[in-house]
This record gives structure tokens, sequence and C-alpha cells, in this order.
């Protein structure tokens, strides 16, 4: 059952703490990060073993068979990014998944809704949003790894130490994690799959205590052996058989080819304030191209309670929408123009007037993007580093499949590919999929630096904008910042907007022209956020989740 999220008013102060603060949607995954942080760890060995612990006591939105993205600024100042993004398999051809969805009898499983086939703007078969052919090359467990490498002090097995606990150990399952978890009774068909995230059948109850022992065994071979356990050897066999079994293309060679990268951060500056977004492949520039046109537009100067406010703000993620849709692919297959531009965002603000106006155009048809789930999570030391780390698999338990008896349920993050060779986001060989995974960090003052995201699909850049603009316009606390109603466009053109939002401004915006609706505070995201200023460490949480802030 779905958890009554507006019957309750509940009240969160923002959390403080001298040596070490983190934010996360589970409070044992919390429990992990501050465990780490006592133990020596920095915020980025934290943020590591916060996210793995999420892979077991929240895997119903994240897991080693998805990616992994980090942004963050370091003790000595720099400001970096981290990218564990695979592609699809060398043989993963337009024309080979066509040819294998046509020789599929039961290819219509491999879609959503009523089964039947989700069609594109060429009015042939879409790309699958479950199945073999949606899974990529996973970039999780390399991830991890690299991070800690490259920027962290403890060793990969200390930072998996508590997931490995949580998963052979047991935990009890959490309110909002248990009603997602329901829907993995219907996705799971193969017994392996079943056994290792079902009981007996069924989804775990509030409140059951659960262990994933496949799971908590994979992750104690990367413990042992590094990320590579999961790109050679035997679970990469497992990774390849369960895809190949089902008709998809993945191969160990596939996996053993992915290496992590190290982009720079695109950013703009926003009543000054630095926000700081990943480069495309990932939709960070429509965060920021919102933002632009937004400040063009004046809409944070508005009182808080009107509907000028959120009419300027809308119509300038509207504008982002289309432009990142249209143009946002992985740069190394085709240009991406400067989305994050002042320039770009004058000119697309001249089009907006008092009422609603424009399209809303949402990235490949079908792919059923707009409500993924993801686990984001924030860290923050008394060194001066903080952290903002994503990690998922795309939409819930991902594309049904778990890879043999490893306990490691695959993305299908290859669903945002569109068949249609003309569409910037063709499926290709090797190519990274448009990607909804948007850390954030921004700098707020000359010593005061926050690491936030907003979890969900294309919620994402929307959240981060409101969130922004609740710190730095309207001078919120953090925890006021996350707790306040959102808005929301989607795909259908209707401009969302929470059951707590203010009626008399909800009418002044039917006024204008846009199409309101009330939706449920679920398909709003999930926010963390946390915050270095001038050596104060604060954290809030997303109200909407079961998690919380601590600090120590």
């Amino acid at each position: 059952m779905e958890p009554d999220l507006d019957r309750f008013a509940s009240r969160r102060s923002t959390v403080y703490g001298r040596r070490g603060v983190v934010a996360t949607s589970q409070p044992l995954a919390s429990q992990a990060g501050i465990e780490t942080l006592r133990e020596g760890g920095n915020a980025f060995d934290a943020a590591v073993a916060t996210a793995a612990a999420l892979n077991v006591v929240e895997p119903t939105s994240t897991g080693l068979g998805g990616d992994v993205f980090a942004l963050y600024r370091t003790a000595d100042g720099d400001v970096g990014a981290m990218r564990a993004c695979g592609g699809a398999p060398a043989d993963a051809t337009i024309g080979n998944v066509r040819e294998a969805l046509d020789a599929n009898d039961d290819a219509s499983a491999y879609y959503p809704d009523d089964g039947g086939y989700a069609v594109d703007d060429t009015d042939e078969a879409g790309m699958p949003f479950y199945g073999p052919h949606a899974v990529t090359v996973p970039g999780t467990a390399r991830g991890w790894e690299a991070t800690i490498e490259e920027l962290g002090r403890l060793t990969l097995a200390d930072a998996l130490a508590p997931a490995i606990r949580y998963a052979t150990e047991g935990y009890p399952v959490s309110e909002v994690i248990a009603s997602y978890w329901a829907g993995a009774e219907e996705l799971f068909t193969d017994d392996h799959a079943r056994e290792a995230f079902l009981f007996g059948g069924d989804a775990p109850s509030v409140g059951e205590t659960v262990t994933l022992p496949r799971l908590g065994e994979s992750m104690e071979a990367i413990a042992e052996r590094g990320a590579d356990a999961v790109y050679e050897g035997e679970i990469a066999e497992a990774i390849a058989g369960e895809v190949q079994s089902r008709g998809g293309f993945m191969t160990v060679d596939d996996l053993a080819d992915f290496e992590v990268e190290w982009p720079e951060p695109v950013s703009t500056t926003y009543n000054g304030a630095e926000v700081y977004e990943l480069p495309p492949n990932n939709q960070g520039l429509i965060a920021l191209e919102a933002l632009n046109v937004a400040s063009e537009l004046g809409a944070g100067e508005h009182d808080y309670d009107t509907a000028e406010r959120v009419h300027y703000f809308a119509e300038a993620m509207k504008r982002a929408f289309h432009d990142g849709h249209r143009y946002i692919t992985d740069p190394d297959y085709e240009d991406v123009p400067p989305l994050e531009s002042t320039d770009w965002a004058a000119e697309r603000a001249a089009g907006v007037g008092p009422t609603a106006d424009g399209d809303v155009s949402f990235g490949v048809p079908n792919a059923n993007a707009e409500d993924a789930d993801t686990v984001l999570l924030t860290v923050a030391d008394d060194e001066g580093n903080v952290v903002s780390y994503i990690n998922s698999r795309f939409a819930g338990f991902g594309s049904g499949l778990v890879a043999g008896e490893t306990g490691i349920a695959l993305q299908n993050r290859g669903a945002s590919f569109s068949l249609d060779p003309e569409h910037p986001n063709s499926l290709e060989p090797g190519k990274r999929p448009f990607h909804t995974l948007i850390p954030a960090i921004a700098r707020l003052g000359e010593d005061d630096w926050a690491a936030f995201g907003v979890m969900g699909g294309y919620m994402q850049p929307q959240g981060h904008v409101q969130v922004i603009s609740n710190v730095v316009d309207y001078d919120m606390p953090l925890q006021r910042a996350l707790d306040e109603p959102r808005w929301r466009y989607r795909e259908s053109g209707e401009l969302g907007v929470e059951p707590h939002f203010d009626d008399d401004v909800v009418a002044k915006l039917v006024r204008k022209d846009h199409d309101v609706r009330t939706l449920s505070p679920v398909q709003f995201g999930g926010a963390q956020i946390v915050r270095n200023d001038g050596g104060v460490l604060s954290a809030a949480t997303e109200p909407r989740k079961d998690g919380n802030a601590q600090g120590y």
C-alpha cells in the first residue's frame, strides 16, 4: 500500500554537525555514511559507503547493475565531476534490435502498461522499456572504486562493509521502500530474480527484516578483488549470459572495456550563486538553461506565494526542456550547443509572456523516463569536501533481469534510446543514452558550498531550479527549501502541483492558461542537500521519502 504522504504535515529541522553530515533517503544508509566518517573516512569514502548501503536497503531504486555520478568540491578547492555510465553493447545496432524484436513472439512483454508495442516517429516498434535490449553496461562498481582511489582515504572494502553487513545480517524494510518493492512481484518472472528479491514469492511488508545474501556475496567479491570482480570473471559472465539468454547483445568484452570518466562540470551564475551540473550526456544543461531564462525573466523577484513566480519559473523550465531534449546526447556522437550560455537564455526568454505558451517537448517518445527511480545522497566533512552522489538503475528494479545468482538487477537505461536513426538519441553501438541523473553543487558565497540534488526522472532539473531558488532568492533554511510544495511540467503539457499548493495561486495559474493538475507527492522527486558555510556543516532531507539527515 502506498504511504499517505498528505495525511500529516510533519516538521523537521535542518540538521547540524561539527565533523560531518550525511543526507539520504534511508536512515540506515545515512548511518553507514556517518559510521565511515567516524572511522576516519572523508566525504568521498562516506558517499560510497552510503551508496552501497542504499543498494541493499533501498534496492527498489538503485543497484550494482546501474550507473553512478558525482559532482564535488574538494578540501583543496577543486570542483570536479565523476561519470560512471556505460553505453550500448557493441552489437546493439538499430537493425539488430529491430530484427530481434520481430523474431521474438513475447517482445510485447518488454513494454509497460498495456503490453503493446511502443511507437516512435518511425511507426515501428520503439526501444523496449524492459528486457535485454534495455540493458546498458553498468558503471556502478567502477565508479565506486574510482571515487575511493582518486578522492577517498580508506579502502573500497572499508566502504562496502556496512552494506555487506546489512545484506548478510538483515535489516527491517522502511515504509516508502516497501510500497515500491511490491512492483517486483509482477516485474520479476525468472526464478533467480524472484529468489534474489522476493520472499516466498512476495515483496516484504513494512518493518519485515530481510536479507539479500546473493547481493551480499557479490559485494564481498568486490571488496576482495575490486571492481574487476564485476567486469571480468564470473560476475561478468553472469551479466552477459543473462542478457544473451534473453536475446540481447551484451558480452564480457563490453563489460571489460568500460572506463570511468572525469568530465569538466558546466556552470552558470544565478543571483550570485555559481551552480555546477554534469555536461552531456546528462541533462544538467536543462537546469542551467532554466535558471538563466528565469533570471532573464526576473522570476525570483516575485513574492514567493504568487502565481507570477511559478509562471515565470515554469515557462523558463518549459523552454529548457524543449531545447535539452532536442539537443542533449552523447557528445562523442553529436555536438551539443551551449545551452548554458546567457546569450542563449536571452533569446529564449524573449518569447515568454504573461500567459502560458509554447511546447513542452520531452525526450524520446515512449521512453517512460518522466518518473524514473533513483537515489541521491549528499555528504560534507569538516575538511571542506562536499559531494553530491547519485546512483540508479533508471526505473525501479530496472530491466527485470537479474544476473544469474549474483543478486545484481540490471538497469534499463537503454530505454532512453530511440530506434529512429534521425533522432539525436538514436541507438548506436557504444553510445551512452541521454541520462536523467544530475548531482549538483553550488557556491553560495565566498566560503559557502552546498551539494544537492533532486531525484526522479524529468523532475530532477525542475527540482534543482526550485531548491536553488528557495535558498538563493528567498533565503530559506535548508529543510524548508525541501519541504515547500513543488510544481512540475509533465510530458502531457500539464503543470502538476502538490496537494498543499496555495489554492489562490493555483486559480491564478489557471487564468494564465496553465493546465494545472494536483498530483501525488511521490511524483515530485526526492531531494537531499548538505552545506558547508564557513565551516558550519548543515543538512536536510526529503520529506517525501523514508530518509533522514544525520550529523556528528
